[in-house]
């Protein structure tokens, strides 16, 4: 397992779960029933609590920083995701995903979330892993993906002012299955700031 990180503390769960090496890759297993969305779309008049309860393992960071790793979700049931996030709290945070969407495909979704989710399906994708990753510059946010680990193209550049100092790390959920192993490997995390948040470079 390999996770390199420069001036980060040490790596902790929030809603742990059971952890293991396969092939040097991380895979973190994802329980039944577990996300993190905040649904805008009210039920019977009303917001439904926020839903929080998939393993995040993660670190603390402060400032600008530039995140990535290859994922593989070992798709199954709808929503199934590898997720890398950037949380401060349950009303405030975002992830950029490789998940099973609910039409029928696999794609690159990033969700936003300020109290709600505003959540967007980026391009459907043709192979079981991708790479994804999150830079930071300042309070503005790039999420991008990519096939080979070399050309990244952009999902989606937004503003989330959560503060200097986030938690960011590795989500993996299953919220309409019975729960499975999602797959990490190639873990980056650079404190460094893009010149350019449009491609990441």
């Amino acid at each position: 397992m390999t996770i390199n990180c420069t001036e980060v503390t040490e790596w902790k769960w929030l809603n742990e779960s059971r952890m293991v090496t396969v092939n040097g890759e991380i895979a973190i297993l994802a329980p039944a029933h577990t996300d993190w969305f905040n649904n805008p779309v009210p039920e019977k008049g009303s917001l439904s609590a926020p839903v929080s309860n998939a393993p995040f393992f993660y670190t603390e960071v402060s400032g600008d920083f530039v995140f990535r790793a290859r994922v593989c979700p070992n798709h199954r049931y709808t929503y199934d995701a590898c997720s890398l996030m950037v949380i401060r709290d349950e009303r405030m945070w975002a992830k950029a995903a490789f998940e099973s969407s609910d039409f029928g495909t696999r794609a690159a979704v990033c969700v936003v979330t300020d109290q709600v989710s505003d959540d967007a399906n980026g391009c459907n994708i043709d192979q079981d892993a991708v790479w994804l990753q999150i830079a930071r510059a300042g309070d503005v946010f790039c999420v991008h993906y990519s096939l080979d680990g070399k050309r990244f193209d952009m999902v989606r550049l937004f503003r989330l002012p959560v503060g200097e100092r986030v938690k960011v790390g590795l989500e993996a959920q299953c919220p309409a299955g019975e729960g499975g192993l999602r797959f990490f490997c190639d873990v980056t995390l650079e404190k460094r700031t893009v010149r350019n948040l449009r491609t990441g470079l």
